[in-house]
């Protein structure tokens, strides 16, 4: 199970620019975000959502969606 530091206790985490959600528990997912992350600097930007709880349905509630 990987996580972002910044978010070690989230599991889905959403991007804010195009309302994607990632799911951190899915290696697949997870490489996809963590690249995203570091070539966009999303934490520098504020570019990144967590979801309290933390739920992918939580995130169709705020309009976010997995691609």
């Amino acid at each position: 199970m990987a996580r972002l530091s910044t978010f070690a206790e989230h599991r889905f985490i959403g991007t804010r620019d195009d309302m994607e959600l990632f799911d951190c528990d899915d290696d697949a997912d997870y490489a996809v975000l963590s690249d995203r992350v570091e070539r966009d600097a999303l934490v520098k930007h504020n570019g990144l959502q967590s979801f309290s709880p933390d739920t992918a349905a939580e995130a169709r509630n705020r309009g976010f969606r997995h691609s």
